[in-house]
């Protein structure tokens, strides 16, 4: 079957003119399949006759919710989204004042091995297509009935990691035909395939990379991030570096404050030293606990602290602001719960 959501509008043109329809038929498809609809007979403009061949010779990946957590305090809505195959990814709709975001999701699982990140504990199962990407963003968008003006690639998986489909599912989401949603409103994070990155500042995107620093040697890297001994920090901050040369585009870096791990004083200067002179921001995450480890959340006061120290050296950083705080906020939470 062919998956006719993750075509771009060129590439179902050449369909629609294969299967003997004109040429005009492609951008009305195209326009019902990024409504979000999941069955071609919701295209109430198009000839039963067409609609019947793209029945017959396509597919309509969807989304369904499997589960639902509603924040009380803030309406952050948290989603265990389930596909046709039966395999199950997260999704979180946020409100800010800017506007609505959404986190999605790249893969089935990660086989990154982050040890504070409950996505990456049964490892990765498989690659999200685009469509699958896009469907998360319909279904969320069809429970809430509100509108979604950012997207954070930041959800299940490593972006970079999956790489091809992620690109494409950046143009469908950009494609004024479709969502509109303009590329300096996405943000991708990336635990640092410092390959990718070099790769992806050829693709001339506006987006926002973030890049999960969480240590700032390689020590202290390479205990809870496997990912480093791959590649190193100094080769990261290096890329990143030439990602900014090359792009013009700031890259936030995200640090988690693990208790008596990252926190420590000596970890804000050698982060201070690592990053000084380099126009960037950092962004503190407070631990989400998970069940499977011990690791801690470091305390309010500490953090502040931390956070001084880096502005005194000239650091842009602030404290992210926790949402969802009364649901499964950490990354994976609700999938792993689900699984187990």
């Amino acid at each position: 079957m062919i998956d006719i959501r993750s075509m771009s509008l060129d590439e179902l043109t050449k369909y629609i003119l294969s299967i003997g329809e004109p040429k005009y038929r492609a951008g009305q498809v195209f326009s019902w399949l990024h409504r979000g609809i999941s069955d071609f007979e919701e295209m109430s403009n198009i000839p039963k006759g067409l609609r019947e061949k793209l029945s017959m010779e396509c597919e309509l990946n969807t989304a369904t919710v499997v589960r639902r957590q509603i924040s009380k305090s803030d309406g952050t809505r948290k989603y265990l989204l389930k596909f046709s195959d039966g395999n199950c990814v997260e999704a979180v709709f946020m409100k800010y004042n800017h506007g609505n975001t959404v986190c999605i999701s790249t893969q089935v699982g990660c086989r990154m091995g982050c040890v504070f990140c409950a996505s990456t504990k049964n490892g990765l199962v498989r690659n999200l297509l685009p469509s699958e990407m896009l469907a998360e963003l319909f279904e969320i968008i069809k429970d809430t009935g509100e509108t979604v003006s950012n997207i954070v690639l930041m959800g299940t998986g490593e972006p970079l990691d999956n790489y091809d489909n992620v690109i494409k599912f950046l143009h469908l989401v950009n494609d004024e035909r479709g969502l509109n949603i303009g590329m300096r409103h996405i943000s991708l994070s990336t635990c640092g395939l410092c390959d990718k990155i070099e790769k992806l500042s050829s693709e001339n995107l506006p987006i926002t990379l973030s890049v999960s620093l969480h240590a700032p040697t390689d020590e202290a890297r390479s205990a809870i991030m496997p990912v480093n001994k791959a590649y190193g920090v100094r080769r990261l901050i290096g890329e990143c570096k030439a990602y900014f040369a090359k792009t013009s585009r700031r890259i936030s870096f995200e640090y988690t404050m693990i208790s008596g791990h990252t926190d420590t004083m000596q970890r804000a200067e050698e982060l201070s030293e690592l990053l000084r002179g380099f126009p960037c921001h950092v962004n503190l995450i407070p631990l989400n606990k998970i069940s499977e480890e011990s690791l801690l959340p470091s305390s309010n006061e500490q953090i502040l602290k931390f956070k001084a120290h880096l502005e005194k050296n000239g650091i842009a950083v602030t404290v992210r602001r926790s949402l969802g705080a009364d649901i499964d906020a950490a990354c994976g939470q609700l999938r792993q719960n689900y699984i187990s």
